[in-house]
C-alpha cells in the first residue's frame, strides 16, 4: 500500500468524549452539599445577569436579531421583557452573566467560570418548559436545572484540573462550550448517539484565542465570550439533535484532529515538536467535586486571581487613606497565574483592561476602601490619577510557596499579600489573605454575605414584593427544587 493512501476506517468516539456521554446520561446527583451549593450558585449567577442590565455597553446587546421577531414559547432573559429562541436567549443570558466578571470562578491548570454554562441550560430548560406545558406535558423542574449546573461545572472544571488551555494560547470558554453542548443535549432529550455527536462537533469548532483577555488587546469581548459559547453549544445539540452525524475521532486524529492541531506545544520555528502527542490528563472521574468546591465572588467584581489582593488593600485602607501622597512603594506578593494572568502596567484602555489588571484592583482600594464595577469605568479611571500613582509604585513578587499551594488538591488557595512602604521609613504590617470569602474554606462566612449580594442585585430591577418572593423561594431548597422552570423564570420577566 502507498504510503501516501490515507487509511479510511471510522474508528469509535473517543474516549474521552465517551465518559462525558456516559456521565452526563447515567451519573445520579445525590451529594446535598453539591445541591445545595447549585442553589446558592444559581442565586449568584442571576444576581450578576440583572446588575449588569445597569451598564448600556451590555444591554446594547440583548435582543432579537431582527427587531420584532415572535418565537413561539421564546426562552425569556431574566430581567428583560425578551422572548427569544433558545440560541440567542442562551448567548443573551450568558452575556449577561459574564459582563461584570463577578460570577462564580474555577482555578487550576486551566481558569473559567462554571455557571457561564447557565446561559445555554436556563434558555433550554425554559423553553422546553413553555412547550410541554402548551403540549399538555409536564415542564421540567429546578431540580433539573441544578443538576444540570452541577453537570456542566463537573465537566468544565473536572477537564480543567491538569489541562492548560491557556498556555498553547486558547481561552477557557472551549470548555463551556463543551459542557454547555453535554448538558443541552441531556435536557433536549438526546440519546448516547446523539450526544456525542453534539460534542464532538463541540471540539471540532475552531476555538476562541485568549488574546482579548491580554495586553495590548484586553477588552469587552471577554465579557460576551462565554455567552457566545453557551449559545454555539445549543446550536450544536440542536444540530445533532436532528440527526447529524458526528466525528469520531475529533480529538486523536493524526494531524487532523484537535490534539495535533490545537493542543501541541510548537517551538519558534511554529514546526509541532517531535515527541509524544500530548492528550488530555485526567486525576479523577466526574462527580460532584466541582460544584462543592467552586469558588464564589462575593465582594468584589474582579477576576479572581485578585481577590484576595483587594481584601488584603482594603483591610490597609484605614491606614493608607491619608498617607497616600507619602507612599515610596508597595508590594504584592503572589502567586504565578495572577502574574502570568493580570499583572500588567502601562496605559488601561478600557473598562475590561482595568479589571483585569492586578496592580489596579489593589490600587482602588487602597485608595477608596472598596472596589465596585463602576470603579473600572473611564470617568472614574480619569477623575482618580492617584490610582496610576499607586499603580507606578508597585512590586510584584512571586511566593513560591502561594504558587504551590495553589495547585494542591486539598488547599487550591489563591494567596496575595499587601505591604506599604512610606517615605519616612514606616510601613505597614504585611496582610495576607490566603482564602477568599468565596472559597469553600469560607462558607459559612461567605454565604450569608452572598445571599446579601443576591438580594442587592435583586433590588436594581425588581420592586420589594417581587424580590422577597424570589429570594424567598431561592432560599427554600425543597420547594425551589419542585418549582416548574417555566414559573421561576416567569418571577425575572419584567
Amino acid at each position: 500500500m502507498s504510503a501516501n493512501v490515507d487509511l479510511n476506517e471510522r474508528p469509535d468516539y473517543d474516549v474521552e468524549l465517551q465518559k462525558i456521554a456516559d456521565y452526563v446520561l447515567s451519573y445520579k446527583i445525590e451529594s446535598p452539599e453539591a445541591l445545595g451549593t447549585a442553589r446558592n450558585c444559581l442565586m449568584d449567577t442571576l444576581g450578576c445577569g440583572l446588575l449588569a442590565l445597569r451598564f448600556p455597553e451590555c444591554t446594547k446587546h440583548l435582543g432579537p436579531v431582527v427587531e420584532g421577531t415572535v418565537v413561539p414559547h421564546g426562552a425569556r432573559v431574566p430581567g428583560t421583557s425578551y422572548r427569544l429562541d433558545p440560541v440567542k436567549a442562551a448567548w443573551d443570558i450568558g452575556c449577561i452573566i459574564r459582563w461584570l466578571d463577578y460570577n462564580d470562578t474555577w482555578l487550576a491548570a486551566e481558569w473559567g467560570h462554571p455557571s457561564d454554562n447557565l446561559g445555554g441550560i436556563l434558555a433550554v430548560a425554559d423553553h422546553l418548559s413553555q412547550k410541554r406545558v402548551a403540549q399538555g406535558d409536564a415542564p421540567l423542574t429546578m431540580r433539573e436545572v441544578l443538576e444540570a449546573m452541577i453537570m456542566a461545572h463537573e465537566i468544565q472544571g473536572v477537564i480543567a484540573l491538569e489541562n492548560s488551555f491557556n498556555r498553547v494560547g486558547l481561552d477557557h470558554v472551549v470548555l463551556v462550550k463543551v459542557a454547555s453542548t453535554a448538558v443541552t443535549a441531556k435536557l433536549m432529550g438526546a440519546d448516547r448517539e446523539q450526544l456525542l455527536a453534539a460534542l464532538s462537533h463541540a471540539w471540532v469548532d475552531g476555538q476562541s484565542l485568549r488574546t482579548y483577555r491580554h495586553a495590548p488587546n484586553a477588552g469587552s469581548r471577554k465579557s460576551w465570550a462565554a455567552g457566545d459559547a453557551t449559545s454555539r453549544a445549543v446550536r450544536l445539540a440542536d444540530i445533532a439533535m436532528r440527526g447529524e452525524m458526528g466525528i469520531p475521532g475529533v480529538l486523536s486524529a493524526p494531524q487532523w484532529g484537535f490534539y495535533d492541531v490545537l493542543f501541541s506545544k510548537t517551538n519558534k520555528d511554529q514546526q509541532i515538536k517531535q515527541e509524544a502527542q500530548r492528550r488530555f490528563s485526567f486525576s479523577q472521574d466526574y462527580g460532584s467535586y466541582v460544584m462543592e468546591n467552586v469558588l464564589f465572588k462575593i465582594s468584589f467584581p474582579a477576576e479572581f486571581h485578585s481577590q484576595t489582593a483587594c481584601e488584603a488593600a482594603v483591610t490597609l485602607h484605614p491606614q493608607v487613606k491619608d498617607r497616600l501622597g507619602d507612599i515610596d512603594k508597595i508590594v504584592i506578593t503572589t502567586h504565578e497565574s495572577a502574574i502570568r494572568i493580570i499583572s500588567k502596567v502601562g496605559e488601561l484602555a478600557n473598562p475590561a483592561d482595568r479589571d483585569h489588571c492586578l496592580q489596579y484592583m489593589t490600587a482602588v482600594p487602597l485608595a477608596f476602601g472598596s472596589l465596585v464595577a463602576e470603579h473600572y469605568e473611564d470617568d472614574f479611571h480619569r477623575a482618580n490619577p492617584i490610582i496610576d500613582e499607586l499603580r507606578e509604585k508597585m512590586e510584584i513578587v512571586e511566593d513560591e510557596r502561594y504558587t504551590r499551594e495553589y495547585l494542591e488538591p486539598d488547599k487550591r488557595s489563591i494567596a496575595n499579600a499587601v505591604q506599604v512602604f512610606f517615605k519616612d521609613g514606616s510601613k505597614t504590617e504585611k496582610v495576607a489573605v490566603e482564602y477568599p470569602i468565596g472559597h469553600r474554606r469560607r462558607r459559612a462566612e461567605g454565604i450569608p454575605l452572598l445571599e446579601e449580594k443576591f438580594r442587592a442585585n435583586l433590588a436594581t430591577r425588581f420592586p420589594a414584593r417581587r424580590c422577597e418572593e424570589i429570594f424567598g423561594l431561592c432560599k427554600d431548597q425543597k420547594e425551589l427544587e419542585a418549582t416548574p422552570v417555566n414559573r421561576f423564570v416567569d418571577l425575572f420577566v419584567v
